[in-house]
């Protein structure tokens, strides 16, 4: 059996590393940008539409996470045994069908069945393209190419505001825009994945196939970036429309957030210059100064859109970090440590959306994104061991490359 190296040294299918990442930024966009996260875009107007709290903004949100989560898991199992084309095609499917049912929901259960399903395609996503870039792209170039595809999140972002304000009369039609750009990226990601199944992973010396050594502290780091980061997904919108800011203004903020998480692209570069450790906890400070920002003058448009853009490219480039970190552990399964990430991210989101929607009923908004803001700070000290967590088989078989 060849190794991981030997086979990224040539695409049978003929695919290149330039049109591999284009497909899966355009994947990424549209099922995290778009399926997933324009529902923080649209709280308000969900809100008027069907007359929700923020306790239940916050628990719909939270559905959407844990669909995540099964997804996810299913995903990586199933990247292994049929390949990245296949799933990666089917998370496009998934956010087809999510999009489209909320754009017809006519009822909060629709809403929240939609909700999960375009949540569960992102759970989908990450695994495969993360797989099929470690497989097909030389080992050099992977770290870099992994970014630009995880930076897709701020593209679809970005690209969500102007649809959501040239359809601001209806927020139907903006989903159903949603939708119809889901498909055509659907078509486009089956045909330019390569087909293929991914290797099994290897037992590595003191842990199973799943567990190796810095498994831990990936998977704390992961669910720290989720509770730190639900706030202004969620609510970010909500907050400031709620402090004055009106909602073309506060859809220029969300356009801000999105555009500036593009920077997330050269999180392999700024990788290979710090380290994986220092990317990490300088990114989640940053990432609690944004959110407490928010917290402080939710109504000062300068701040507003400072701490959109910084919180935008904090968070994608964190996620990436804990792409490459993940992929370093499993350099043999790259879906294995990407998945097991991503969903604990999901799961501290799961877990503190509906926390922080009850909080801001009680108390109010502030205090919870302050309290989003303390968890993104504590979740700084969850570094990377020596040498990005990467155990001395993982080493080997990227040295193998």
């Amino acid at each position: 059996m060849h190794s991981v190296g030997e086979r990224n040294r040539s695409t049978p299918t003929g695919v290149g590393a330039v049109p591999l990442a284009a497909a899966g930024l355009a994947v990424i966009a549209v099922c995290y940008g778009l399926a997933r996260f324009a529902y923080g875009l649209f709280v308000p107007a969900f809100t008027a539409e069907f007359g929700l709290g923020a306790a239940a903004a916050g628990a719909i949100a939270s559905s959407s996470y844990a669909g995540y989560c099964v997804a996810v898991v299913v995903a990586t199992l199933a990247t292994v045994r049929w390949g990245p084309r296949a799933v990666g095609t089917a998370a496009g499917v998934a956010a087809v069908l999510g999009t489209g049912l909320i754009a017809i929901a006519p009822g909060v259960p629709v809403l929240a069945v939609g909700v999960v399903v375009a949540g569960s395609s992102t759970g989908l996503a990450s695994p495969p393209l993360a797989d099929a870039v470690a497989r097909w792209v030389r080992a050099e170039r992977a770290d870099r190419v992994q970014a630009v595809v995880n930076a897709g999140t701020g593209v679809g972002v970005a690209a969500s505001g102007p649809i959501a304000l040239a359809l601001s009369g209806s927020w139907r039609l903006a989903w159903a825009a949603y939708c119809g750009i889901a498909v055509l990226v659907t078509v486009w990601a089956a045909v330019t994945i390569p087909p293929g199944r991914s290797r099994r992973p290897s037992r590595a010396p003191g842990g199973g196939a799943w567990w190796r050594p810095g498994t831990g502290r990936l998977l704390l780091a992961a669910a720290a970036l989720g509770v730190g980061s639900s706030a202004v997904w969620v609510f970010g919108r909500d907050l400031v429309g709620a402090a004055g800011v009106s909602a073309a203004a506060s859809t220029l903020m969300w356009i801000v957030l999105g555009v500036a998480g593009v920077a997330g692209a050269f999180t392999g570069d700024l990788v290979a210059r710090t380290g994986l450790g220092v990317a990490w906890a300088v990114g989640m400070l940053l990432l609690a100064a944004a959110t407490a920002a928010f917290a402080l003058v939710p109504g000062v448009l300068p701040v507003v859109f400072a701490a959109a853009a910084l919180f935008g490219a904090v968070y994608i480039g964190l996620t990436a970090v804990l792409l490459v970190w993940g992929t370093r552990i499993h350099p043999d399964a790259p879906s294995l440590g990407v998945g097991a990430a991503f969903l604990l991210i999901a799961v501290g989101q799961a877990l503190a959306a509906p926390a922080i929607g009850l909080l801001a009923d009680l108390a109010t908004a502030p205090v919870a994104f302050g309290a989003a803001a303390v968890a993104a700070a504590g979740g700084a000290l969850a570094l990377p061991p020596a040498r990005g967590g990467v155990s001395g088989s993982a080493r080997a078989g990227r040295t193998a490359r």
